[in-house]
């Protein structure tokens, strides 16, 4: 048996599985996730999908070589589509685009289920993942950033039923990550000012509109003068 250890991007997604869950680790990397959860013994069992079939093949070795064929199952398939027949509690998404997951996520109607938690970390596009989710009749229940070489931001949503209207600016960072004001979520701040300063320019020399960039530096200088009011109460 191997000891497993995870990053700390899986390490923060895994704090989020609730006890005695049986899981779906949708686009797996080598079932570590899976893997380390059933030897925590945070979880009943799980089952680890790719659609691709190497992936599938090593995490199926990994899974034997930690004596955990009979907790961990392995899928081949596109996304959730064949996923429904194990009725996962939490599913775990993680490493894919915004898009991607929204799009695999909306092609699965059975995780509209107020007793399935998604547990989501987009490298790209939050904002349209965020949309799709409260489009989608779900609740964003909690977000979390973590650093390794960049800023993950890991994303909570259950189903509710209702819709809930976030702005544009809580599309982009999270509703409740601006809320809490962490160090990362000012050094995410921070990066992102310098993204939309370098779009302005390279718009501009080309003559493009930058009205979507200025908005979004709008929005960030409006954070930043209510922190700054707050700290001189």
């Amino acid at each position: 048996m191997k000891n497993i250890t995870l990053s700390k991007r899986l390490s923060a997604a895994a704090e989020l599985c609730r006890d005695g869950s049986f899981i779906a680790d949708v686009g797996t990397d080598h079932a570590y996730l899976p893997i380390y959860l059933a030897k925590c013994g945070k979880i009943r069992g799980g089952v680890a999908s790719d659609i691709n079939k190497g992936p599938i093949d090593r995490a199926r070795a990994h899974i034997a070589e930690n004596g955990l064929s009979d907790v961990i199952e392995t899928r081949l398939c596109d996304g959730l589509s064949e996923l429904s027949v194990y009725a996962p509690d939490d599913i775990f998404i993680l490493g894919m685009g915004g898009e991607l997951i929204a799009r695999i996520i909306e092609n699965a109607p059975f995780v509209k289920n107020k007793n399935i938690r998604l547990i989501l970390q987009p490298m790209t596009h939050s904002e349209i993942l965020r949309k799709s989710l409260l489009d989608g009749g779900f609740s964003i229940t909690v977000e979390k950033l973590v650093k390794e070489e960049k800023i993950y931001r890991i994303i909570v949503a259950e189903y509710s039923g209702e819709r809930s209207d976030y702005t544009d600016v809580e599309l982009t960072f999270g509703r409740q990550t601006i809320e809490e004001r962490s160090p990362l979520f000012f050094e995410l701040l921070d990066h992102t000012e310098r993204v939309m300063n370098e779009r302005i320019c390279g718009k501009r020399i080309s003559g493009a509109d930058t009205s979507e960039e200025e908005k979004m530096l709008g929005e960030i200088e409006k954070i930043r003068r209510f922190e700054d009011t707050e700290k001189l109460k």
